[in-house]
């Protein structure tokens, strides 16, 4: 049997020979180590559960238990220490059962987890969860008023109007996923575009007799080079900087539109917007509108069905756009400069070039939609564009998922859909009784809502990526290691 020659490990060839041993000495799989049994700790359950109840019964206490109202004697003060009682003994049972059926269980799984050497899994090619759901809510999203006529009837014009408004704020938000997800720039002012594309679209048409469809482009360009100018003072800031820049710049246009009276109509808004015409014909009555050329009777509906598709296809062209964007080179440049834009100056990208795409991409599709906007509502004013919708938008993108556009579409459905639905909250008044006003507490809910999200998912409601230049093979990747919108 021939044996191989004993080769000093002081050679070349011997310490290549003693590093390819060592190598293969560590490639194989670590040590198993079994996981420590598991047990429930009820003591830390009620502890945590009386910490979350204090902290209710504290910021509640002035808000339900005590209560004052005008009356004509004065002002009168009146306790409900039954309903106070009642809200923080749910807080306590709610959370009880959370610690015992989701955190202790989860604090559990992560330290396993961590015990182990940690793999890149490789994402399995074909169908994935997330190309299923994405078919899913097209399908859905296509047949969705019809769907709505067909099972609810005596309420199609109301949830068709709310699904208008959701695929509004969807579009909004992959509008401005393109500047915070993808290139990771904070912008605070998105509002702003979205205001320059409704103004210039209202006037535009007001002035010049121009047909929606005419002004939707013109309106996009309009806050595309808007987008521009917000982007060449802001080039060199980053993070916290540039946040409250962008800020200052939505405030300042929301100031101009405000003051400007002779131009823009001031507090008055602008009145008398024309509605999109399909193929010249109108949705109204009479002679010439789309009930009497293809002889059928005169719904309103048909108004909102044609609205609702607008809206669909121009978020679509949104989704269509980005997920095209991103496998060119601008868009790697962007997620590239969400990484590190000093590495991306070390490559040799130009920042410069790279910051001013994404500012005007970003918002020319908010232009659309805000030329959408005011076609729809007929009537825009300042008051529409406040920095709250600003923030709507920046949640809806954050808890969705930085970078995910399927995210955008869970956020919105939770967010504007969320909000809505905490109108119409009468059935807790058969739990907390008929002096329980669901509308005084419809934001106090919504806000607990939101918590509650980004505690159970932090990272947004989709959390994983997929990068869209890949070497060699394609890996899944954690949010943890994006980005969060700083720029660097």
């Amino acid at each position: 049997m021939a044996t191989t020659p004993n080769v000093p490990s002081s050679s070349p060839v011997g310490a290549e020979r003693e590093f390819e041993n060592q190598r293969d000495a560590v490639s194989g799989e670590p040590p198993f180590t079994p996981e420590p049994a598991f047990r429930l700790s009820f003591g830390q359950a009620f502890r945590e559960a009386a910490i979350t109840a204090a902290i209710v019964g504290l910021l509640t206490l002035f808000f339900v238990a005590v209560r004052s109202d005008i009356a004509p004697g004065g002002l009168v003060l009146y306790t409900r220490w039954d309903l106070w009682l009642t809200l923080v003994a749910i807080a306590f049972a709610v959370r009880l059962v959370l610690s015992l059926a989701l955190f202790q269980r989860r604090a559990a799984g992560v330290a396993g987890k961590a015990s182990k050497t940690t793999k890149s899994v490789k994402a399995k090619s074909g169908l994935t969860l997330g190309k299923v759901l994405s078919a899913v809510f097209l399908v859905v999203a296509l047949v969705l008023p019809f769907l709505i006529q067909t099972v609810l009837p005596s309420s199609s014009r109301y949830l068709i109007d709310l699904s208008i408004l959701i695929l509004t704020y969807v579009m909004l938000g992959w509008g401005l996923n393109i500047v915070v997800g993808l290139a990771g720039l904070l912008d605070l002012g998105y509002v702003a575009f979205y205001a320059v594309g409704a103004y210039s679209f209202a006037l535009l048409a007001i002035n010049f007799d121009l047909g929606f469809w005419v002004c939707l482009p013109m309106a996009g360009l309009f806050a595309a080079m808007w987008g521009i100018v917000l982007g060449f003072p802001v080039l060199r800031l980053r993070g916290d900087y540039l946040a409250i820049v962008t800020l200052a710049f939505g405030e300042i246009i929301r100031v101009v539109l405000l003051n400007w009276g002779e131009f823009t109509g001031g507090p008055n808004g602008l009145l008398g917007i024309p509605r999109p015409t399909l193929f010249g014909l109108d949705f109204g009555r009479g002679e010439g509108s789309f009930s009497d050329y293809f002889g059928i009777p005169y719904d309103s509906i048909h108004r909102f069905i044609f609205l609702y598709y607008i809206i669909l296809a121009l978020a679509l062209l949104t989704n269509f756009v980005t997920l095209r964007l991103r496998k060119m080179p601008v868009g790697r440049a962007w997620e590239a400069l969400r990484e590190d834009e000093i590495a991306c100056r070390a490559l040799g990208i130009n920042t410069t070039n790279v910051k001013l795409t994404a500012f005007a991409t970003g918002a020319m599709f908010g232009g659309f939609a805000g030329s959408f906007f005011a076609t729809r509502q007929g009537f825009i004013s300042p008051e529409s564009f406040t920095f709250l919708e600003s923030a709507i938008i920046l949640a809806i993108v954050v808890l969705g998922g930085l970078g995910s556009q399927l995210g955008v579409v869970f956020a919105s459905l939770v967010m504007i859909g969320g909000i809505e639905l905490m109108r119409n909250l009468t059935f807790i008044q058969d739990i907390l009784g008929n002096d329980f006003d669901p509308g005084r507490y419809r934001m106090v809910l919504f806000g607990v809502a939101m918590v509650a999200i980004m505690v159970w998912k932090p990272r947004g409601l989709v959390s994983s990526r997929q990068p869209s230049a890949v070497y060699k093979e394609r890996k899944s990747i954690g949010a943890d290691m994006v980005a969060q919108g700083e720029g660097h």
